[in-house]
């Protein structure tokens, strides 16, 4: 992949010099799927069927094992958009059961067996690569579930700000929102699949130039798709840019009555500038160990846990000691 045609792209990522600074919230809610007698994998026609006519409908979606997504509109705030979300929730289980069909808030699939669902050139191409380096992206792409939250990113210095923040952030917080950890954990998964397209590590946060960086980690990771713009869309970071927010991707898939509680943390440790600057402050020099971070909060070793729920702290909400 030509670097200097990469760049532009990766710029594209990467929020505007000037713009508004909203402070929206989303969220990308991912659930696993089971048959309620069978516990068989279920195919997303029959999913898609039973929740047909409900108002979040156009909102559902699969990933490639078959695992259901809500994804709402965003919110003006992470209590309107908790209300959405419980509203919604408690719609597609209803449907969902009455379908004979299970829906499970949990971080890995137990179940070996769950075939590829979705067959497109992107996730089959994602497949053949992983498959390259391991058994993890075969785990990662069909036996997983995440809540990911989006927020919104902002010009200028403050939104430089936000980008290192959730990135110095993200093992302890991870951490602190876990579901589980050990070697079979979402996390531990995500940090064997492929380093090249996923940047557990700190490399996101080398140099002083955030696009440079990023357009770096972008070509180091081997093509497999046929367009420089797809390729970015085959890689997978703890926070990816999405030019007007940043999309969270690393917490476990938390519980129905806790992710208010992530959306609340992330979003004032993002938007609430004061809180901003207390946490990059007590994070600094961080970058150098993320790697290691990122190990412990895999695994459950370490003080990662502790120093997450000191963030959590530090924005008014409760710790998170979220149920496996």
């Amino acid at each position: 992949m030509d670097a200097n045609d990469c760049r532009h792209l990766v710029a594209g990522l990467f929020p505007a010099a000037r713009g508004p600074r909203s402070t929206r919230v989303a969220v990308e809610h991912e659930l696993l799927v089971a048959d309620a007698v069978t516990g068989d994998p279920v195919e997303p026609e029959r999913v898609r069927a039973a929740v047909e006519g409900l108002a979040c409908a156009p909102y559902v979606g699969f990933e490639p094992g078959g695992q259901l997504e809500l994804s709402l509109p965003s919110a003006t705030s992470p209590a309107s958009l908790a209300r959405s979300v419980a509203r919604d929730l408690a719609a597609v289980r209803a449907a969902c059961g009455a379908a004979g069909i299970d829906l499970t808030a949990s971080p890995v699939d137990p179940r070996p067996a769950v075939p590829l669902r979705l067959t497109s050139p992107r996730y089959v191409a994602m497949q053949r690569r992983f498959d390259e380096v391991g058994p993890a992206g075969r785990v990662m792409m069909r036996r997983t579930a995440s809540t990911q939250v989006c927020l919104d990113w902002w010009p200028g210095r403050a939104g430089l700000d936000q980008w290192r923040l959730l990135n110095l952030a993200a093992p302890f917080l991870a951490a602190a929102f876990a579901r589980a950890t050990g070697p079979r954990s979402r996390l531990a998964t995500w940090l064997t699949v492929d380093p090249t397209r996923t940047a557990f590590d700190g490399r996101l946060l080398r140099g002083d130039h955030p696009v440079t960086t990023y357009a770096s980690f972008a070509t180091g990771a081997v093509p497999i798709v046929s367009t420089p713009a797809e390729h970015l869309t085959t890689l997978f970071p703890p926070v990816r840019p999405r030019r007007r927010y940043l999309e969270v991707r690393f917490p476990d898939v938390q519980q129905d009555d806790r992710i208010g509680a992530l959306v609340s943390v992330l979003a004032a440790l993002t938007h609430d500038d004061e809180l901003r600057a207390e946490a990059l402050h007590r994070l600094a020099g961080e970058e150098r160990h993320l790697e290691r971070h990122w190990y412990d909060a895999a695994h459950g070793t370490g003080d990662v846990a502790d120093r997450g729920h000191e963030l959590v702290a530090l924005t008014g909400r409760a710790p998170a000691r979220s149920a496996a």
